[in-house]
Order: structure tokens, then C-alpha cells, then sequence
């Protein structure tokens, strides 16, 4: 089937291996820095006005009924011009933000909901408008330069009532993509010998799609719609007709890619489907290209006769903002995913704010401005996804080494952003059924859709072969410590409070221990994931990336999952004739009111861990929801239960 494409190598570098940890490319510098210096006064940089919303409890209030059977407003979703009249900021105040700009040399444009004015100038200007300057720094713990104000923002009195963040003075954070490899085993004298699926079948639903491969390691979106019963919505022709995915993402990418991977497993798609809006610039291609791969792929691999539109932006906050801002106003997609993100706690003020102390958790402004704009997304209908991260339930070990001696951060449990906002579905990761055997030890068995976490395999490892640590990859998961619980969990089993005694300590060589953040204790927070899928590299899949050397196999992380229910929603889209809108209030519901079962849209993850959260037969930290019965879950959006 993949004769004609080149196998990259998958072997990872044995100091990953044994930290479990990246290298920190793409890590953020929230943390420790030198002070550079003031930077260039004439530097040219974006930055991004969030304006205040009108009636946000009317709005919240309106989105809950377009999600709600026999509601006022059941699917009255809502145009850009229609949110900005209702909760958007007034023509007047829109005028004197943009009248205030100019007197300050800075052109500007608004978005058509009213919810962003994007304006760019020099480092000098917005130094003066926000009574602040910016310098350089070099991160201390991977050596990553960025530019940041050195006082917090001061948004200017006469505009104040109206703005409520900016961003872009800052090139501080750098996202990370959320997908993983197979870890290089065999390069410790142990050689994999990975077998078979149990059954091609997966958790549920049958084994008729052809182009699915069967092979744990090597799997395509036609063993996705075997695992979840997808197959009964082709049967139908729903393909996707009438419905456009977006993506959002901070690397380039070739189109090329895409359309070689779904010819390459056999797969028919419409022809000329992608589009390419490249936000603030565009972002480059480079080492994260193979993530808009993944998410192309498997998006329009699942939904073959859907558009695609792949927003893509440079990796900043300012750049992501930007890059879902536009998404949301052009108001073309359906359904938007992104497998791009942070702990969520690198937004908080303790870790941003000068002279912040340790316990401010408050928001330093990034989570509030993604929040406003999801907000405008599922008032429009827009389905939301994004990847809840590869480091189960620690999620700084993945951008700072932490937690595993190695490292100089201590790894509290931690969540990750953008997926802990209320307002997006949180795609978490599963391992799915398979049997493997390494060196002269056993075969063993994964017997059952379990909470992906890479223990399992220590585990084997410290019993067989030789200890090593993988910790802690594995389906991202936990509890918020900025978001309450919202109300469509609140009557679900199984959710759960933040745990006490969890800090973020740099260990400073020179000066010892600093807690930088002390976390809130049993803070009823908002719990993630919500749903998911096969997510373990081991049980993972094929992709095509020609940045990363062609084709790639035993692939894997929760980028793959978020695309995968983008691409699952343009078919319900097809299939129930209008928009879906926000997931989390109708399948929390379900589950709910139907719990699991024959006819339930949602199979049970009841085994398996993410390294301190355990599956369950219920909601869990670990898997969220469960992961899906497509077809089941088609007929009751269908019947509109």
C-alpha cells in the first residue's frame, strides 16, 4: 500500500527516551530569563485589541439553548454581523478605538463580529500606548530569545471600557505541537516486536472500510472509522458533502502531503479542496509542518468530499489569537481543530507579571482573549477541537523536563491550553487493543480501549528488560485551575477537584529552590478531556510529511485525535443537515441520560492510566467521556434527542 513513499526513521535520541521529555524547541519561556537588554525601538510587530463583550450571561445563556433540544432558540446560530450587533462592542466604541490609534500613528482593521481590531507599528509605539517598554531575553532553561514588556500592560483610560486585552508585545510563548513518536525501543538492545490488533474491529463498529490497514503502528483513517463505526455513515454517502473543516496551526505545510497520503491508502476525496489563509504573514515551513499534515490528513481523511481551510499563522500568542479570530469571523468552517498548545498555567500572572506573587493565578490576559472568541464560535455553530496534550496528566514535562531529575522544574499536575477552555472540545488519547513483545521477555496484551499512558510499557520494561523512563507520556488530562466547571459537567460522576500540594519549583542552581507557582488546592475547575480516541503511538498511525523525510509510521498523540473529530463533525454536519455547534452540552447529556451501552454513543475506557488518573466506567480524567459510537451518535443528533 505504501511502496511508494519514503519510510523516515523513527528512532528517537536516548536522552528523550529516558526523560520522557522533548528537547525543548518549542517550549515557552514563562519561567527564568536574562534580561537582554531593551529591544530594537523600531522593531515592527503585530498586536491584537480584544474588545469587551455586551450581555456575556445573555450570550452564554443563548449558546446553551442553541445546543438544546426543544430550547427557544434549538440551532438559531448566529452570523459575525448578528453576534456584533447583540454582544459585540457598538459601531461608537469601535470608532473610538480606531480614532484613538490614529492619533497614535497606528492604522487599524476590525473584525466583523466586533470582538478584535488588529493594528500593527513599531515596538516604540505600542511601548508608549501601553506605558511599558519591551526588551530582549534569553530563556535560562533552553536558550529560546523572545522579546516581552518588561510592567504589565497599561490599556490607555480613554479606551479602557472597550479593550479588554492585547497581545502581541510579546514573542515569549511558543506553542508546541501535540504529536508523538513511537519511542526507539530497539535502540536499547530490545527489539520491538509489535503484533497484530485483537481485532480490527477496534472498540466498536465493523472492519469493512479498505482502507484500513489492520496493523498497530500503521493505522489510516479507514481504521478510525472501523474503531469508532463510522462505516454505517459512508454506507449512507456521508462523506462530508456541503461541509468545510478549518484548521488552525502555526506551521506552513504542503498541500502535496495530503492529497499523497489519501491517495496513497486508496482513498477517493474531492478534488482541489484545500485553501490555504496565511494569517499575520503566514507562518513558516518548518520542524511543525508535519503537525498541519497530521491535521489535514486526517480531517479531510475522515470527511473525504469536505472543504478544507488551513488558517496558519506565526508561532506566538498574537499569531494563534489571530489565526482562530479569523477562522471564527470568515465564518466558513463548520467545525475548526487545532493540536497546538501549553500548560495552561503559563498564562497565569505569577509567571508573567513582574512582582506577581506566587499564588496569582489570575489570567495575564492569553486565556481570556481565546475564550471571547470561542465564545463567538459556538454562538455561530462552530464546533471547536483541540488536542489536550502528550504528557498525561503532568503537562510541563513536555516543555521544561520537569519532574524527571533531569530536568530543573518540579512537574505539578497540570492541564493544557487551549483545550481547557469551556468553550472547545478537549480531544484526549487512548491505546486501543493490541499484543506486543520486546526482547526475551513475554507477549502481552492490551485487552481492552484503555487511558493511553506509556506506564504500561515501563512497567514491562522495569520487570523484562531494563528500567527506563517514559514518564509521562500519555493522553493529556486533569483538572482546570482557571476555569470553573462548567454546567454541563456538573451533574456528571466522576468529575473532580484540583489536588492540593501542587507547585511549579525551579530548582536554581545557583540560588536553590523558588516556587515560581503555587496551584490552588481542591478548586472546582473545569475537567478535561471530554472525548476520546486512539491516541498511543504504539497502537498509532501513518502519516506524510515531507518536511519530516515522507512517510512516517507509529505515530501518535492527541494532534491526531482533534483533527479526527473535526473530520467526524463534517460528516454529522452532512448527515443532520446544519451545524452542530458546541459539542460538550449535548454528549455530556447523552452520556448523562444514556450512560453506556448497546445503543449509547460513547464506549466506557475503563482501564489504563495517564500516570495519576485512572479509567473508569464513567467520566474520568484520564479519557474524558469515553471515546464514540459515531453512527450511534449520528441517529440521536439525527432524532434530535
Amino acid at each position: 500500500m505504501f511502496a511508494n513513499l519514503h519510510r523516515k526513521s523513527l528512532s528517537l535520541s536516548l536522552g528523550l527516551l529516558l526523560t520522557g521529555a522533548s528537547a525543548g524547541t518549542w517550549a515557552a519561556s514563562a519561567l527564568p530569563a536574562v534580561d537582554a537588554g531593551t529591544a530594537p525601538a523600531n522593531q515592527t510587530v503585530h498586536v491584537t485589541l480584544i474588545l469587551k463583550l455586551h450581555n456575556q450571561a445573555a450570550l452564554e445563556d443563548y449558546i446553551r439553548q442553541t445546543v438544546t433540544p426543544g430550547s427557544a432558540h434549538y440551532q438559531q446560530f448566529l452570523t459575525p454581523q448578528q453576534f456584533a450587533q447583540q454582544y459585540g462592542a457598538t459601531d461608537a466604541e469601535v470608532a473610538r478605538v480606531q480614532s484613538y490609534l490614529q492619533s497614535q500613528g497606528l492604522s487599524s482593521t476590525v473584525l466583523p463580529g466586533h470582538l478584535a481590531i488588529r493594528t500593527s507599528g513599531t515596538l516604540s509605539q505600542f511601548g508608549k500606548l501601553f506605558q511599558t517598554s519591551v526588551h530582549n531575553y534569553v530563556s535560562r532553561q533552553n536558550g529560546h530569545s523572545f522579546h516581552k514588556p518588561v510592567t504589565a500592560l497599561q490599556i490607555p483610560s480613554s479606551i479602557a471600557d472597550v479593550v479588554d486585552v492585547a497581545t502581541g508585545l510579546s514573542s515569549e510563548k511558543v506553542y508546541r505541537p501535540h504529536h508523538v513518536s513511537s519511542p526507539a525501543l530497539a535502540s536499547l538492545g530490545a527489539p520491538n516486536v509489535k503484533l497484530n490488533a485483537q481485532s480490527s474491529k477496534g472498540s466498536s463498529g465493523s472492519s469493512s472500510n479498505p482502507t484500513a490497514s489492520g496493523v498497530p503502528g500503521e493505522y489510516t483513517v479507514g481504521d478510525v472509522a472501523n474503531f469508532y463505526n463510522i462505516n454505517p455513515l459512508y454506507h449512507r454517502g456521508v462523506v462530508g458533502k456541503g461541509s468545510t473543516v478549518g484548521i488552525v496551526t502555526l506551521s506552513n505545510f504542503y498541500p502535496s502531503d495530503a492529497t499523497a497520503y489519501w491517495s496513497d491508502i486508496g482513498l477517493t476525496t474531492k478534488p482541489n479542496r484545500i485553501t490555504q489563509v496565511h494569517v499575520d504573514g503566514g507562518a513558516a515551513i518548518d520542524g511543525g509542518s508535519g503537525e498541519t499534515s497530521i491535521d489535514v490528513e486526517q480531517s479531510g481523511g475522515i470527511a473525504p468530499f469536505a472543504n478544507i481551510i488551513v488558517y496558519d499563522a506565526p508561532n506566538t500568542t498574537d499569531g494563534y489569537v489571530d489565526a482562530f479570530a479569523q477562522a471564527v469571523s470568515d465564518d466558513i468552517a463548520d467545525s475548526i481543530s487545532t493540536s497546538w498548545g501549553l500548560p495552561e498555567i503559563f498564562n497565569f500572572a505569577a509567571l508573567n507579571v513582574a512582582g506577581a506573587s506566587n499564588t496569582d493565578t489570575s489570567d495575564a490576559g492569553d486565556l481570556r482573549a481565546f475564550h471571547k472568541i470561542f465564545l463567538e464560535a459556538a454562538v455561530q455553530g462552530q464546533s471547536l477541537f483541540a488536542a489536550s496534550g502528550d504528557s498525561g496528566a503532568y503537562d510541563t514535562v513536555r516543555d521544561l523536563g520537569a519532574g524527571t531529575g533531569v530536568g530543573q522544574y518540579t512537574a505539578p499536575l497540570t492541564v493544557d491550553s487551549p483545550a481547557s477552555d469551556p468553550y472547545i472540545t478537549a480531544a484526549g488519547g487512548t491505546t486501543t487493543p493490541y499484543s506486543y513483545q520486546f526482547g526475551t521477555g513475554p507477549t502481552e496484551s492490551v485487552t481492552q480501549e484503555s487511558v493511553w499512558g506509556w506506564d504500561y510499557l515501563q512497567n514491562y520494561f522495569n520487570q523484562y528488560v531494563r528500567p527506563i523512563n517514559l514518564f509521562s507520556s500519555g493522553g493529556g488530562g486533569g483538572v482546570s485551575v482557571y476555569w470553573h466547571e462548567p454546567f454541563y459537567q456538573a451533574f456528571t460522576w466522576g468529575i473532580r477537584r484540583s489536588e492540593p500540594n501542587q507547585s511549579l519549583v525551579f530548582n536554581d542552581p545557583s540560588a536553590g529552590p523558588t516556587t515560581l507557582l503555587q496551584l490552588p488546592s481542591h478548586f472546582a475547575g473545569r475537567n478535561v478531556p471530554d472525548i476520546s480516541l486512539n491516541a498511543d503511538p504504539e497502537t498509532g498511525y501513518i502519516f506524510v510529511s515531507t518536511v519530516d523525510g515522507g512517510l512516517a509510521s507509529g505515530e501518535g498523540g492527541t494532534s491526531f485525535v482533534a483533527p479526527q473529530l473535526n473530520g467526524i463533525t463534517a460528516l454529522l454536519r452532512q448527515s443532520t443537515g446544519h451545524r452542530i455547534g458546541l459539542w460538550n452540552p449535548q454528549v455530556y447529556a447523552l452520556q448523562n441520560i444514556f450512560g453506556y451501552g448497546f445503543f449509547s454513543p460513547f464506549n466506557s475506557v475503563r482501564a489504563g492510566d495517564n500516570w495519576f488518573y485512572y479509567g473508569a466506567p464513567r467520566y474520568n480524567q484520564g479519557a474524558g467521556i469515553g471515546s464514540l459510537n459515531v453512527a450511534n451518535l449520528d441517529v440521536f443528533l439525527r432524532s434530535g434527542f
